[in-house]
């Protein structure tokens, strides 16, 4: 090629490089004319919005609440909700549950506790097109105050706890937002064994993921109302103990021995020597009533190092204890026991009914049947009904959890009771500090209560002759010198006495029918969990 030749080559080259870089630049005017053109409309269309939004102070986000004003404003509970308050303008505070946008409309349900209300925002003469796109999009479980006119409906509202009215919304703000992704939906966690199924979408939550989420956990309807009813259990338990005249005391968790023998303690520092924390409040308990406190009771966590990854085994878990002195027999204990139990029971059955549905909207259960007064069995009698249904065990074996779970089940379908002692159990199978039946030396004057076949009190009368307590204390090969100040009380007279430690987590379990008790334990601490 000639250099003539070569040099068109180029000049051709570079005139088609131009003419590809001036249509690029048309292009990129046109792309930003347009940019500027969109941005210029939805400018435009937001101010034009702003100046159409008539409602536009009656929605939004509120400034954080650092306490910076005292509203004179009434807040209406949502369990208050009722037809009574027809046509009444009310405040509410609650959490977004659900939102539902249609058209010119959202329907939300908002949240309390364990009860909800269907709330309405449509366009009108309160409500702009854009607070009810703003309502659409607020994240669920936020915080929000509504002001609302309580209206009836013609159908009942099956959804929520109040079937008989909604709320027309006129104001909504919210006072906290929820970030938009929840580490599991409420609707899931609640929805009942069984009827989640991968293939309609409908998830079910697992328990260590509730366990781990335990704060959004808590907020369902089904945990609300478990921890209501649980401090009713506390609140019922308190009132007849007092009623009867005991005193509440409180005792050390941190103690220089282990209170129930055996190598089940946490072994803590403590300063330059070794504690433990308290398997159970026994010898302080008794303590007390060789100080003349005649009839005591406390309420306290309760520590077990044992490795039991149970259905119903936690490491820490509320003790409900009970100690009295007795006239001639421990059954006057065991009377006053069972009797606290059944106003218990009572009281349950009549002022949380509503806590009881709930619960078995998600866990189906039988209502829980108790006798007056209440059936007591020989231990005896329980290895014999056993034996009977096939089970091989000698009269000093301890029942084993399938055992127990059977004897309850063989007991309801003689004597129809969830609830039952069992007294007189061998003497090997208890603790040191509890009395040899007089009669026979193999068996003991100790006794455990049942709920639903499963254990829930384990009781005895204690041994109050310092000799005694020395004696059955070397038996179990106990170091003496550490429960020198326990065994000491005894010396200087104390009155005959029995007692008994209850669970406040499987009381509340087994009284529901549930299946595990970190259901019923807040924050459960087993072998596997530390947290939250």
């Amino acid at each position: 090629m000639t250099k003539e030749e070569v040099k068109g080559a180029n000049e051709a080259e570079q005139q088609a490089q131009s003419k590809k870089a001036l249509k690029k630049q048309q292009k990129e005017a046109e792309k930003a004319a347009k940019k500027a053109e969109k941005q210029a409309k939805l400018a435009a269309e937001q101010q034009s919005t702003e100046e159409d939004d008539f409602a536009k102070d009656r929605y939004g986000v509120s400034p954080m609440v650092q306490s910076q004003q005292k509203l004179d404003r009434v807040l209406v509970r949502i369990q208050e909700l009722t037809p009574k308050k027809a046509d009444q303008l009310i405040w509410v505070r609650a959490r977004i549950h659900t939102s539902r946008a249609k058209g010119k409309q959202c329907f939300l349900v908002l949240r309390q506790q364990q009860f909800n209300v269907q709330a309405l925002v449509a366009v009108g003469d309160c409500a702009s097109k854009q607070m009810v796109k703003f309502a659409a999009n607020i994240t669920k479980e936020s915080i929000v105050d509504v002001e609302a006119m309580v209206r009836t409906v013609d159908q009942k509202i099956e959804s929520c706890s109040q079937q008989d009215v909604e709320l027309h919304v006129e104001r909504i703000f919210v006072i906290s937002q929820a970030e938009p992704r929840l580490p599991l939906q409420l609707e899931d966690a609640v929805r009942p064994e069984g009827e989640g199924d991968e293939q309609d979408g409908r998830a079910t939550v697992n328990q260590d993921t509730k366990l781990d989420n335990r704060v959004i956990d808590l907020r369902t309807t089904t945990s609300q109302a478990i921890f209501r009813l649980q401090s009713g259990v506390c609140q019922l338990f308190r009132d007849t103990l007092t009623n009867k005249g005991f005193v509440e005391i409180q005792t050390p968790k941190i103690i220089s021995a282990a209170s129930e023998g055996g190598a089940n303690v946490f072994t803590v520092s403590y300063f330059k020597t070794s504690a433990y924390l308290a398997q159970s409040p026994q010898l302080y308990k008794q303590m007390c009533i060789c100080a003349d406190f005649d009839k005591v009771f406390c309420v306290g966590p309760v520590f077990r190092a044992e490795d039991s990854n149970t259905h119903r085994h936690l490491t820490e878990f509320v003790g409900l204890d009970i100690e009295m002195a007795f006239n001639y027999h421990y059954h006057e204990v065991i009377d006053s026991i069972t009797d606290t139990m059944v106003q218990i029971f009572k009281g349950l059955r009549d002022r949380f009914q509503t806590e009881i549905q709930t619960v078995n909207k998600q866990f189906p259960s039988e209502p829980f049947k108790f006798l007056e007064p209440t059936l007591r069995l020989e231990y005896k009698e329980g290895v014999a009904m056993l034996r009977a249904a096939g089970v091989e065990m000698g009269d000093e074996d301890d029942l084993s959890t399938p055992n127990e779970k059977l004897l309850g089940r063989l007991v309801k379908e003689k004597y129809d009771t969830d609830f039952y002692v069992l007294d007189k159990y061998p003497l090997s199978v208890r603790p040191f500090y509890t009395m040899p039946d007089p009669n026979n030396p193999k068996y003991s004057n100790s006794y455990d209560m049942f709920m639903r076949g499963e254990e829930i009190l384990s009781g005895a009368q204690r041994i109050h002759d310092a000799q005694l307590l020395t004696e059955r204390a070397q038996h179990h090969n106990i170091d003496l010198e550490k429960i020198k100040s326990y065994i000491d009380s005894f010396r200087y007279g104390a009155p005959p006495h029995a007692g008994g430690g209850i669970g406040l987590e499987r009381v509340t379990m087994l009284y529901l029918g549930l299946h595990n008790v970190r259901q019923t334990s807040m924050f459960p601490r087993d072998p596997k969990r530390l947290t939250p």
